[in-house]
């Protein structure tokens, strides 16, 4: 079985990339949001590997961390889900996204991806509930790099040492989950008050 791939892109198309790998073009299905943010042609990049295999079809799935790719692995152990349904969900949610959903057991949230309805959003938080679960130690890292970023960015804006490690101090404290933009505008209010 195939688990990662790191080559070059030959060729992009509306549902994945052909990845040349020593040579060997591998047409590796994409989540959308993996697709968008793919370099360009001649470009290397690197996937995690889903290796598809039924009687009548082989296909590889492509993911851009080792995380999405557990949850869509997970998420196929469903009944009612298969890899188009579960690459639709991994395209609009990460694997850390899709966990905190579950967690809260977020349905409206998981009915707004296409194709799935309500029935399906509440058999996938009964089904995934305590499976798929928010890495904590992945977590932290990421919030400590989008920290870090933070930091730098709003003294690169101008704004003092003091006041800066204040504001993050305060805004470490709330969710991990946060986005970086949101982080960012709530630092910058917090420094304008």
């Amino acid at each position: 079985m195939i688990g990662k791939l790191h080559g070059k892109i030959e060729e992009v198309h509306s549902q994945g990339v052909v990845l040349n790998v020593g040579g060997v073009g591998y047409d590796v299905t994409l989540p959308l949001s993996v697709l968008a943010a793919m370099p360009p042609i001649d470009h290397p990049a690197d996937l995690w590997i889903h290796t598809h295999v039924r009687e009548d079809d082989l296909r590889l799935f492509g993911f851009g961390t080792k995380r999405d790719r557990t949850a869509f692995r997970t998420m196929l152990k469903i009944s009612g889900v298969g890899p188009k349904l579960a690459l639709a969900v991994i395209g609009v949610m990460s694997g850390d996204q899709l966990a905190q959903a579950i967690r809260l057991g977020d349905v409206k949230r998981l009915c707004s991806i296409p194709g799935i309805g309500k029935k399906t959003a509440e058999r996938i938080v009964l089904e995934l509930g305590g499976k798929l679960k928010l890495d904590q130690d992945e977590a932290a890292t990421q919030k400590n790099s989008t920290l870090d970023e933070l930091n730098s960015a709003l003294k690169n804006l101008g704004f003092k040492t003091a006041r800066v490690e204040r504001v993050l101090a305060e805004i470490g404290d709330q969710d991990a989950a946060q986005p970086f933009e949101e982080m960012l505008r709530r630092a910058l209010s917090l420094l304008q008050e």
